[in-house]
């Protein structure tokens, strides 16, 4: 065995096969077989992490997640590459694309699985392959990172609503006062809950990771292609843009406005919090549904 075939060079190096004779075309194909790879590894190491909170073991769990958010900021920093593609330059190749969209990446759509982003519309994109289907179907039908860690704090001992550890996994999780009133303890007296105070703030590096990734591709889509539609059919930048409202972990950023709030300043901002996260729900379920038909 040598470095080449270790690493298996000689098939990953055959990989990108341009349809055009266009040079930036070449650009394209990496900077999406990267994400790819990357991707790849963040569902990895979040598979981990996930098991291990389901063991109770949360200091290596947060290294994997630490490893996550740093996967995620080498996905974002890949986007001022591609941002180099410029109109002309991609309208000479873009026809070639057909119908392809990153809404057909299965990876992706695991990965928004596992971080809570359900919607079993989004399965139907792969009927045509069973065992990605059945991928995201046992994806679909499991806690995600978030239902783990909770699940894992009424196992320590916290009061948690049972609507948020009896529940149906296919569902995304929504916004639950009670939950923030626990976190609230948590916050107001970290040193006495260190590794889960800890875990609570790594989940929202990797949340601001991801949406950091989720902003630069809109950001690079608005520049390349402006408001048109994108390749698979979907509303593009707009279609971005609400993915921008969506949160994985609604408490753990309800918490930050919660602390120091009066009890009716407190609900009101419940009544908000529930809103929005709802509403940005609504709108993307009814946008990704129309796209898998």
């Amino acid at each position: 065995m040598n470095y080449g075939s270790y690493l298996q060079l000689e098939t990953l190096l055959a990989a990108q096969v341009p349809l055009s004779t266009h040079h930036d075309e070449m650009l394209f194909i990496i900077a999406h077989q990267t994400t790819e790879l990357w991707i790849k590894l963040v569902v990895h190491e979040l598979r981990s992490a996930m098991l291990l909170i389901s063991q109770d073991s949360l200091g290596p769990a947060l290294k994997r997640l630490a490893r996550v958010k740093h996967i995620q900021q080498q996905m974002t920093d890949q986007w001022s590459v591609l941002a180099t593609l410029t109109p002309t330059e991609y309208a000479e190749f873009r026809g070639i694309l057909g119908k392809s969209s990153g809404f057909q990446s299965m990876q992706y759509r695991l990965l928004e699985f596992l971080l809570g982003n359900k919607n079993p519309a989004m399965i139907v994109v792969f009927s045509h392959h069973p065992e990605q289907q059945h991928t995201l179907q046992a994806a679909l039908d499991a806690p995600s990172l978030y239902d783990e860690f909770l699940l894992f704090l009424a196992r320590r001992g916290y009061r948690l609503p049972a609507a948020v550890v009896e529940r149906d996994w296919r569902r995304p999780h929504t916004l639950d006062q009670e939950l923030v009133e626990v976190f609230l303890g948590i916050y107001s007296d970290p040193h006495s809950h260190w590794d889960v105070y800890e875990t609570c703030e790594e989940l929202i590096d990797v949340e601001d990771t991801f949406q950091t990734w989720r902003f630069r591709h809109l950001k690079t889509v608005e520049r390349i292609i402006g408001f048109k539609k994108g390749t698979g059919g979907s509303s593009g930048v707009s279609f971005l843009r609400r993915a921008l409202d969506l949160t994985f972990f609604p408490e753990l950023y309800a918490v930050r406005t919660e602390m120091g709030r009066t009890e009716m300043g407190r609900t009101e901002m419940g009544r908000t919090e529930m809103g929005r996260t709802e509403m940005g729900r609504t709108e993307m379920g009814r946008t990704e549904m129309g796209q898998s038909r």
